[in-house]
């Protein structure tokens, strides 16, 4: 069996995320905000590419896994690799839901939710301000 390599986690103080990332990118990716419905950047983005962690540049979801949920939020069905991302339970707006965060760099992403299409049934909803895209 062959092993896989993770990168390894990138840690930095508040100050440094403060610097490299937006007031929104800063609330949403390391206060575990989220921006309004429908205002992301990227929902709308049809370009095939690499969506990447706007944090760490790590790669986590392609353009072909990306589909159209209605939510207001980019949505995809599966992650670039298992590996990608990590997902952690959250019950903070007295509901259970499944946070998505970077497994890099620790970032809050979105939420997945088990009412996406087939093949995986998932809704991996992700900020448009934790990704960056690159084009194909």
């Amino acid at each position: 069996m062959a092993e896989t390599t993770k990168a390894p986690k990138i840690q930095k103080t508040e100050a440094e995320w403060r610097e490299l990332l937006t007031p929104e990118q800063f609330h949403v990716m390391r206060e575990k905000g989220t921006e309004r419905a429908f205002t992301g950047a990227l929902v709308d983005n049809h370009e095939d590419g690499i969506y990447h962690c706007a944090g760490c540049n790590a790669p986590l979801f392609t353009a072909d896994k990306k589909f159209e949920s209605g939510s207001g939020w980019p949505s995809f069905w599966l992650p670039v690799t298992p590996e990608a991302i990590e997902a952690h339970e959250d019950s903070s707006l007295g509901m259970r839901r499944v946070e998505v965060t970077c497994a890099t760099c620790g970032a809050h992403l979105g939420h997945v939710f088990p009412d996406g299409p087939r093949p995986t049934g998932l809704r991996y909803c992700i900020n448009s301000a934790s990704l960056d895209f690159t084009k194909s």
